[in-house]
């Protein structure tokens, strides 16, 4: 089955169940694990997708991103989680530029597992961008972002033509 499969079987799941989640442990649970594993990621492997990566930054201990993928053994990505329909705006984006600084991923990923919005550092090295460039929308499938999506699975993965992409996106 490809992505985009994977990607609409998992939206008809969600439009059934969205009113049953109320945590954003159960968010994660029931959507964005499934979103990590359809890009090809072991969500049950420590050593591909860390849960409650430490991000500390400064004075600052204790930061934790929900997630972070491991890529050839390099932190990746990074992914932090909202419970459904929380507003992805500025103060949760701060909290994940925070996390971005201290790690060595050059993607981010803010979601409430419907809208997925993707960051990466092509204004400033290792600081996030303000702005996402590539966004999905679990209830909206576009071919055109499942296109740019399938760079981020594990058998397409090259962080130089993620970069790339996302100038142009």
């Amino acid at each position: 089955m490809d992505l985009i499969d994977r990607l609409n079987q998992m939206a008809a799941k969600i439009a059934k169940q969205k009113d049953s989640i109320a945590t954003e442990e159960a968010t994660k649970t029931a959507f964005i694990m499934p979103f990590i594993s359809a890009l090809g990621y072991d969500v049950f492997d420590p050593d591909e997708v860390i849960p409650e990566f430490t991000a500390d930054i400064g004075i600052k201990k204790g930061e934790k991103v929900d997630y972070a993928i491991k890529v050839n053994d390099k932190i990746s990505i990074l992914i932090e989680c909202k419970m459904l329909n929380s507003k992805l705006d500025a103060q949760n984006e701060s909290q994940l530029h925070r996390y971005f600084h201290a790690t060595e991923a050059r993607i981010a990923i803010l979601t409430d597992g419907i809208v997925y919005k993707f960051y990466t550092d092509l204004d400033e090295p290792n600081k996030m961008d303000n702005k996402s460039f590539l966004e999905l929308s679990m209830l909206q499938i576009d071919e055109v972002v499942v296109g740019e999506l399938k760079k981020f699975t594990k058998t397409a993965f090259n962080i130089d033509e993620l970069l790339s992409s996302a100038r142009f996106c």
